[in-house]
């Protein structure tokens, strides 16, 4: 097993609770939380569901409080042994139920405990069903000399899953029900059930108080404590090698046999790996498996008015929703290198739905408002997701169906669309941007605080308008029109990106036209004038700007936003949120962009293996933070210490992406 953890790990506080652990449903809805136990953040929990799917994150059970009682053969036996913990406002963690992990392991994205209690061993799995708002907590008594009983603690709860609750006036109605109770927090919240197939339920009413969240705290969050409601006492007693399973669903009527819900649940798995190893005609090594899993963590279904099967990929793990850009980035690698072209092509429907004014969404709101449009990218890169699907699929039929909103695109791009975005006509460069207004992918924004606003003629931006332009011209030869109007654009784009080459520093600036001129920042954004199909720069250019992102902005899990030599240079990521959005693209370095690297260093030096080299040390990386995923970001200064989401779509998806560029390609 790839990620199998002893005493070493889990036995010790700080190692056990920095590794969390993700499970998901495929309709927005999670559960999440860390090795130890502890509850770290507000969006740690057994039932998270999606009550709005894929949004409207509501978090149900907090956690299960165990204890076991065990007649054993140890002077000691027969005692009552707590297997969980709880920090407090004081900073106590009491008691220490992580002194009984024995052993930690994932199978497939199932988290597996094994806790030892005197002389025998009590295995704990976590799951959901796919395609439902339900959680499997299975309890199986693998090795012991007599029977063992297990009480547990349900801590429910009805909020938000970006807030947290403090004790209140709620009245909870918990009534029996077969096999177990059915629980409604308050007169609006929806119901939902906690049931067994063997467990005793008997219903409780108290207020647990001050529970700590220390990742919150570390963030510089206001809510950092947490109260949870104590809805039952679940009691039974197991003999060797019986098990006994907990079910919490918002369904009146799950599937309450543990086995046959948890074999649903590894033939899932498996058969993601089969089509992945059938489409790259290869057997996985034991990493690439677990990053195809993780790769379906993200994907999830978006009903629309129009489709009630759309699809969509939500950007991140524990508090990110689905957004256009990160979608569309994510989309190639967790979609297409997995072997799932038919997902691919419903994201890229449901997307053709919200298009606007030539642009397709940047965030879905988490409350279901109108979508917001605030990106000059994600538009850009959803015609290179849909070039992308067309080369590895040979779809025609998709390309006809869309191409009409593609040149819809581009149209409102040249005479211009929201947040001033349009196109200059003298150079065919796109500029965008106003103030008070976040428009590319560094996009962090604190009250009225743009951080990185770059207003202008962002490099990125350019390179995917030159992408797509060629991309169209490529479209309209396949579907028998004319595509000489967008060749003779893309060719006075190309000849106008060569305003952003600097002789003197031997890359590319960052942004062209700004209000105070050029920007000569050394940041990641240029490789993409490389790394995309369609490239406007001479080699020569080409290989001086990957050896000059090499030498400063790699690091071992991913590229700076920005170079340590500049002086607003920031490399640790922490504190408050303006502390931490101030530092966000000013140098915190990002898992997703060694995927643009490595396919810039491909281009460049032709060479798979040393390419991917750049890559293989996020391998070593998913066993730490979201145990079996990858984070999102990283410190900029060494050690590069994990930070913001545990687990993020594209940092997954560019991985993937590039592993088959190189290794299953070469």
């Amino acid at each position: 097993m790839l990620f199998d953890f002893g005493r070493e790990v889990c036995g010790e506080l700080a190692t056990a609770e920095r590794r969390e652990w993700l499970v998901t449903n495929g309709i927005g809805g999670f559960a999440s939380g860390t090795i130890a136990g502890l509850l770290t953040r507000r969006y740690h929990g057994l039932l998270l569901a999606a009550l709005k799917p894929p949004l409207g994150r509501t978090l149900l059970l907090a956690k299960l409080d165990e204890t076991a009682e065990y007649d054993g053969i140890y002077p000691n036996s027969g005692k009552l042994t707590p297997l969980y913990n709880n920090r407090w406002a004081s900073g106590t963690v009491e008691p220490n139920g992580h002194h009984h992990i024995n052993h930690f392991h994932l199978e497939g994205t199932t988290p597996v405990w094994t806790f030892a209690i005197a002389n025998a061993l009590l295995e704990k799995r976590i799951w959901m069903q796919p395609g439902a708002n339900t959680t499997y907590i299975q309890y199986k008594l693998t090795r012991a000399t007599g029977p063992l009983t297990l009480e547990a603690k349900a801590l429910v709860n009805y909020r938000d899953y970006h807030n947290t609750t403090l004790m209140n006036d709620w009245e909870p109605e918990i009534e029996p029900v077969n096999n177990g109770l059915r629980l409604q927090i308050h007169d609006d919240a929806t119901p939902f059930y906690l049931l067994s197939d063997r467990a005793d339920m008997t219903p409780q009413f108290d207020w647990h108080e001050e529970f700590l969240l220390s990742v919150e705290e570390y963030r510089g969050q206001n809510d950092i404590e947490e109260d949870h409601i104590y809805a039952a006492l679940i009691r039974v007693t197991l003999q060797p090698g019986e098990a006994v399973t907990i079910v919490a669903s918002t369904e009146e009527h799950p599937n309450l046999d543990g086995d046959t819900a948890y074999a649903i649940r590894q033939t899932y798995e498996q058969e993601l790996v089969n089509r992945a190893e059938g489409h790259l005609q290869q057997t996985l090594p034991p990493q690439m498996r677990h990053l195809v899993l993780a790769a379906d963590q993200f994907v999830v279904k978006r009903p629309t008015t129009q489709d009630a099967h759309g699809r969509s990929i939500i950007a991140g793990y524990p508090w990110f929703s689905d957004w256009g850009r990160d979608t569309m980035i994510a989309l190639p690698g967790l979609t297409l290198t997995t072997g799932r072209p038919e997902v691919a092509a419903s994201i890229l429907r449901t997307f053709a739905q919200f298009i606007d004014m030539g642009m397709i969404p940047n965030r879905f709101p988490d409350a279901g408002e109108r979508p917001e449009y605030n990106t000059v990218d994600a538009t850009l890169w959803y015609m290179e997701a849909i070039r992308a699907y067309h080369a590895a699929t040979g779809d025609d039929a998709l390309v006809k169906e869309l191409y009409p909103a593609l040149t819809n695109i581009i149209e409102w791009h040249r005479r211009g669309t929201r947040y001033n975005i349009y196109m200059d006509a003298q150079d065919g460069l796109l500029y965008a941007g106003e103030e008070g207004v976040q428009l590319t992918w560094m996009d962090a924004k604190v009250n009225d605080w743009v951080v990185t606003p770059r207003i202008g003629k962002p490099v990125e931006i350019n390179a995917l308008w030159y992408n797509a332009l060629r991309i169209m011209a490529d479209f309209a030869v396949l579907l028998g029109e004319d595509g000489a109007e967008y060749t003779a654009l893309a060719e006075k784009v190309k000849v106008g990106y060569g305003r952003f080459w600097n002789q003197e520093m031997g890359y590319c600036y960052d942004v062209l036209d700004g209000p105070d001129g050029h920007d000569g920042s050394l940041r990641p954004n240029q490789l993409f004038a490389i790394s995309l199909p369609h490239n406007p720069l001479p080699a020569a250019q080409q290989r001086s700007i990957v050896d000059a992102c090499a030498r400063h902005l790699l690091t071992a899990h991913g590229l700076r936003s920005l170079s340590p030599d500049d002086k607003t240079y920031i490399g640790h990521y922490g504190g408050d949120q303006r502390k931490r959005d101030g530092a966000y693209h000013q140098g915190t370095a990002w898992g997703w962009l060694i995927g643009p690297f490595v396919s810039a260093h491909l281009q460049v030096y032709g060479d798979p293996a040393a390419a991917f080299s750049y890559a293989a040390p996020l391998f070593y990386h998913l066993s730490d933070h979201g145990v079996g995923s990858l984070s999102e970001i990283f410190d900029g200064d060494a050690p590069f210490t994990p930070r913001g989401c545990f687990a993020q779509a594209w940092s997954v998806a560019e991985v993937l992406r590039v592993w088959q560029e190189t290794v299953a390609g070469s």
